[in-house]
Order: structure tokens, then sequence, then C-alpha cells
């Protein structure tokens, strides 16, 4: 694993997140009382969860619903076990860095 730099620090709004691509995977940082990254497609039907509402730290799928951890990337509903792969991500000095 390498760390990369997704984006520039205070960005992404508190209480919101942002997609990113990065090395070809489709991202969401989520700024939630620090920073959490996880893949940004909702297993359902390839969506981005990345725009979703968030409720603590718990995102809603704007598309249909579903509703995703962004600490554990374990789904909340509708199917036991589904989990959206975490990435350890850090705010450094000159922006916001994931290991991925």
């Amino acid at each position: 694993m390498a760390w990369k730099k997704v984006t520039e620090k205070n960005t992404i709004a508190a209480g919101k997140g942002e997609e990113f691509d990065v090395g070809g995977k489709k991202i969401a940082v989520f700024n939630q009382g620090g920073y959490h990254a996880l893949d940004a497609l909702c297993v359902h039907q390839d969506s981005s969860i990345a725009l979703g509402k968030l409720d603590g730290n718990i995102v809603e799928c704007p598309s249909h619903f579903w509703h995703y951890n962004i600490k554990t990337g374990e789904l909340q509903d509708y199917l036991k076990g589904i989990k959206l792969q975490t990435y350890p991500i850090e705010e450094r000095t000159d922006g916001v860095y994931i290991d991925l």
C-alpha cells in the first residue's frame, strides 16, 4: 500500500463527503469528526455514496437509501455481512492522504 494525496486540507466541508478517483478506484472521503475513507460505490447498484446524507457516522446512499457506517464500511440494513472496504486516512500539513 502507498499513501496518496487525495485533496487539499479544508476542501471537504464538515459533515459532507466527496468522491475521488485514486489509482482507478472510486473512493468516498467524509469529513465527520475527522476524515474517513471507503469505497464510494454502493453494492446495491453501484451508485456513489459520496454525496449521501450523513447522520452521525451513517451515510445514506442517495439512490436507494441503503445505509453504511463510514468508519467500518458495514451495511446497516437489508443484508448481513456486507461491507465496503475502508482505508487509512490522515490529514497532513499539505493535504489529506489515504493509504491505498
